[in-house]
């Protein structure tokens, strides 16, 4: 008996001995994260995971990442092994693409393709953010976080892998907080930048038939273009085009099943709770890291602000009848669907009859394939 108090108490003063407050604060966050998941409902699938994986690796001793004993010896972690299988080399981001390309219908862009300078027009928030950023940081690390702005948490990993960016976890948590956030970030700039006279502009919206040939040479030539323009981006929009094209092809429905559903589902978990591996307090807790919050969210909201301002500036060169509502612009960042819907949402608030939800979608579309190439340019001017 004495023997085993005696054990009981080495252990417990050892994990007195290292145990931080810090810690208390990263529980803290994930359980805000848990909270937002669950009684909010914004993206579950992600942020629960995050949340649960930032109490998992904050706990003394955590067996779940990579620790070096006091002997000198290292003891492997199963998350950090996970991070190291699927997120230190890309894998996890490219796959999670296959299953995001399967469940994008492009037809109501191939409908209307000038929606596609919208999606464009909606990632000038990323470059303005990288010079604000590069006062701040170094500049790889500087395009790491101005790439937040895409509202992409995929490319957000990518881009901030291949430049070596030593802020990976607060990049990534960034992005995908960001992204289960769009309800409540996007709404209020849209309102301070448009008027309600903008706002209530009607689109009518005509059902154009688009042919299979179509819909199967879109992602194959979009990805020679994107590989032309931006040779970097090639595995960032190839794998979202290659599920885009498993969806299409009408030879293999099973399969795109398989990746919009189990296979976009599995990997998001263990995307989610691997990122947490970057979340612990001795890196995260730190002044940067607030700093890369802050510039996030001025990157996102400025890829908003640049979506609406655009759509705007061409209304002054348009007839009457043919203005655009400017809300759609704000549907061109790369939060699919989440960013057409609120679009649509807030049309129908306006006015009860004003259905943008087709026009706000293909905006929205092209803002996944925007944001991807926009990642390829960052990497082809930085690595």
């Amino acid at each position: 008996m004495a023997l085993l108090n005696s054990f009981k108490d080495l252990l417990f003063s050892d994990m007195i001995n290292h145990f931080d407050p810090k810690m208390l604060i990263m529980w803290a966050i994930g359980g805000l994260l848990i909270f937002l998941a669950i009684k909010k409902e914004m993206e579950p699938t992600l942020l629960l995971p995050m949340g649960f994986g930032a109490i998992l690796v904050n706990l003394p001793f955590s067996g779940a990442i990579t620790q070096i004993l006091e002997n000198g010896e290292e003891q492997e972690g199963a998350l950090s092994v996970l991070f190291d299988a699927g997120i230190a080399n890309e894998l996890f981001p490219l796959i999670l693409f296959i299953g995001i390309g399967a469940m994008i219908d492009f037809g109501p862009l191939l409908s209307n393709p000038k929606l596609m300078i919208f999606g464009a027009a909606a990632q000038f928030g990323i470059f303005f953010t990288l010079c604000m950023a590069s006062m701040f940081f170094p500049i790889n690390d500087a395009a790491s976080i101005a790439i937040i702005g895409a509202a992409d948490g995929p490319t957000s990993i990518v881009v901030a892998n291949k430049l070596n960016s030593e802020y990976l976890g607060a990049i990534m948590v960034a992005a995908y907080s960001y992204m289960a956030l769009v309800p409540i970030i996007q709404p209020p700039v849209i309102k301070l930048l448009t008027t309600k006279k903008e706002r209530m502009i009607r689109m009518p919206y005509t059902q154009t038939e688009v042919k299979k040939t179509t819909r199967i040479l879109f992602p194959i030539i979009i990805t020679i273009v994107a590989g032309l323009v931006a040779p970097a981006s090639v595995s960032l929009v190839g794998f979202l085009m290659f599920g885009n094209l498993i969806r299409e092809c009408g030879v293999l429905n099973s399969l795109s099943e398989t990746a919009q559903k189990v296979l976009a589902n599995l990997i998001t978990i263990f995307l989610g709770i691997t990122i947490a591996t970057k979340m612990h307090y001795e890196s995260f807790l730190a002044p940067d890291t607030l700093l890369i919050l802050g510039l996030g969210l001025f990157a996102f909201v400025f890829d908003t602000a640049g979506g609406v301002m655009f759509a705007k500036i061409l209304n002054i060169f348009l007839p009457k009848g043919k203005k655009i509502n400017p809300m759609i612009g704000a549907a061109g960042i790369s939060a699919f669907p989440m960013s057409g819907r609120i679009v649509h949402k807030m049309g129908l608030q306006e006015d009860p009859q004003n259905f943008l939800l087709m026009h706000s979608i293909g905006v929205n579309v092209s803002g996944q394939i925007a944001s991807v190439i926009a990642g390829g340019l960052i990497l082809n001017f930085f690595m």
